[in-house]
This record gives C-alpha cells, sequence and structure tokens, in this order.
C-alpha cells in the first residue's frame, strides 16, 4: 500500500481504554509514525535535556506541566517527521494545545476512544507496567509472555501505588474535565470520530475501517487484508 498524501490523525482516549494498543496497531497496519507525548517526556527526563528538567520538576512538585512546555516538546519532534503521515498520541490534552497545534499544521482527524469508566477501573487494578519505555500489559487481556516480565527486555514489571479503584476514579474524572473541551473544539470543526465499546478487539476494526477509507478511498477491500 502506498499513501497519495500526507495523513495526519490525533487519537484521545483515557487511561486504559487501550489507546496505546490501538495506537501500535494503526502505525503497524498503515505505516504511520508514531509520536507519543508521554514518550516523549520521559525520553527527556531521561536524557536531562532543558525541557526535561523543567517537566521533572513540575511533576516532583505535583505540578502540571504547563502547556507551552509540552508544545514546545512535542512541536520541536514534529520537526523531524513533518513529510511523514503520523499519529500523535496524549496531544493536545488542552484547547490552547490545540489550538497551537493548528497553527503549524492540519490534522485530517481525531480518534476518540469511548470506554466505560467501569470497564477501564477493571483493567487498571490489573495493570502492569515496564516503567523505562511506558509498556504496558493487562493480565486478562494483554498479558506478558513470561509473567512479570517485560516481552522486549526482560526486565521486571511493575503494577503502580496508584491503581487502585479510588484513585484511578479520580484520575478519569481528571482526564474527562481536562479533555472533553478538546473533543467538542474538535467536534465543532467536524473532525471528531468516536468509537465506543468495552473491548480493544471490538473496537479496532471499526477504526481500521475508518481509516482505510480514509487513507484509501479508492479501495476499500484494504480493510480485510488486516
Amino acid at each position: 500500500m502506498v499513501q497519495q498524501r500526507i495523513f495526519r490523525a490525533v487519537i484521545m482516549g483515557p487511561p486504559g481504554s487501550g489507546k496505546g494498543t490501538v495506537s501500535g496497531r494503526i502505525v503497524k497496519r498503515f505505516g504511520l509514525s508514531h509520536l507519543s507525548s508521554g514518550d516523549l517526556l520521559r525520553a527527556n527526563i531521561k536524557a536531562q535535556t532543558e525541557l526535561g528538567l523543567l517537566m521533572k520538576s513540575c511533576i516532583d512538585q505535583g505540578q502540571l506541566v504547563p502547556d507551552d512546555v509540552i508544545s514546545r516538546l512535542v512541536l520541536t519532534e514534529m520537526r523531524s517527521i513533518e513529510q511523514s503521515s503520523w499519529l500523535l498520541d496524549g496531544f493536545p490534552r488542552t484547547v490552547t494545545q490545540a489550538e497551537t497545534l493548528d497553527g503549524v499544521c492540519s490534522v485530517d482527524t481525531v480518534i476518540n476512544m469511548d470506554v466505560p469508566f467501569q470497564t477501564i477501573k477493571q483493567r487498571l487494578t490489573s495493570r502492569w507496567l515496564h516503567l523505562p519505555s511506558g509498556r504496558v500489559y493487562n493480565i486478562d487481556f494483554n498479558p506478558p509472555k513470561i509473567s512479570g516480565l517485560d516481552d522486549v527486555t526482560g526486565e521486571p514489571l511493575i503494577q503502580r501505588d496508584d491503581d487502585t479503584p479510588e484513585t484511578i476514579t479520580r484520575r478519569l474524572r481528571s482526564y474527562e474535565n481536562q479533555t472533553q473541551p478538546v473533543l467538542e473544539y474538535y467536534r465543532s470543526k467536524g473532525m471528531l470520530e468516536t468509537f465506543s465499546g468495552t473491548e480493544t478487539n471490538k473496537i479496532w476494526p471499526h477504526i481500521q475501517a475508518f481509516l482505510s477509507k480514509k487513507l484509501f478511498p479508492q479501495n476499500d477491500k484494504v480493510v480485510g487484508k488486516a
């Protein structure tokens, strides 16, 4: 498959929605470059860059990283893939960030993963992480090949201290309050496409079909070749 034009998409969804899994499938299936704000944040903190130190200071003090800092981080990285089709994951999270993004490029579509909070709470309490890479496993539907170990490095997995039902509820409400205006922003522009469900494997075919029609409007048969 060869894309005829540059295609730019944003994917949104709360923690535990399956957004990371779907992002990986989109990248593999359609050949988009994947830009994750979370991955960038971790890499810059680890490398102790100027932005990384600034973000670590905010996080250590329990503060939100300012919009302009996150925007600088993501937009700087975007320069390296500006001639590529890409999937933006974890950004924008505020209307200010969305407006900043609009100022530098045109986004084709915004994929919103709508998963019930109760489903997410069940997932997150079964979640294990490989902290250095950000890879996420779930003992119910995405377990590691060897229990307790990362598939790629073989290093131990951890469970987050704040993956408790009460803390998860607060995090989900915080996400909802922060990103609802962003969803409305993109909905008003006619760019938002929402996919609802409780199982990633059942949501994915709909996302794949949607992107196939967007990327290859003359060849809907591509959907059946996953």
